[in-house]
């Protein structure tokens, strides 16, 4: 998997209430390598689709959770708390809730689908200002 993916994020709400959301449509539509959607709000929250291949950055979200649930393909989600790192592999129909201030990042081996929720304030890429991946070496560095 090649470190420079480039990520292609829009976060236009697609779909208003009462439209139909035709996810295979969209899917099928995809030829980008990393492609995020959101669909629609639901409260005070924001429900994306993700078409993805490669790695997404370390990052963390402060103030939000993040929620994936993976629709086709195979997602491995990294964490890293107290440092300690830990992957979880997610087949279709699996999900997975990384709590707010937890620095993670995604990787998906082969063209993979997923559906997330997360509040409307999200920064997909992260917050500004987090040096999530210096944060994560100084991490590594000192379990050694």
């Amino acid at each position: 998997m090649s470190n420079e993916t480039h990520y292609e994020i829009h976060t236009d709400i697609a779909f208003g209430d009462l439209e139909l959301i035709d996810i295979g449509g969209m899917v099928d539509a995809c030829e980008k390598p990393w492609f995020n959607q959101s669909l629609c709000t639901v409260n005070q929250s924001v429900v994306r689709i993700g078409v993805i291949e490669g790695e997404f950055h370390w990052h963390a979200h402060q103030e939000e959770d993040e929620f994936f649930y993976v629709l086709e393909g195979r997602l491995l989600i990294a964490t890293r708390t107290e440092g300690r790192e830990e992957t979880v592999t997610l087949e279709p129909r699996q999900g997975f809730l990384v709590p707010r201030g937890v620095v993670h990042r995604t990787r998906a081996p082969e063209r993979t689908v997923m559906l997330m929720v997360e509040q409307d304030s999200v920064v997909p890429t992260g917050d500004p200002g987090i040096e999530s991946e210096k944060a994560c070496d100084r991490d590594t560095e000192s379990d050694s």
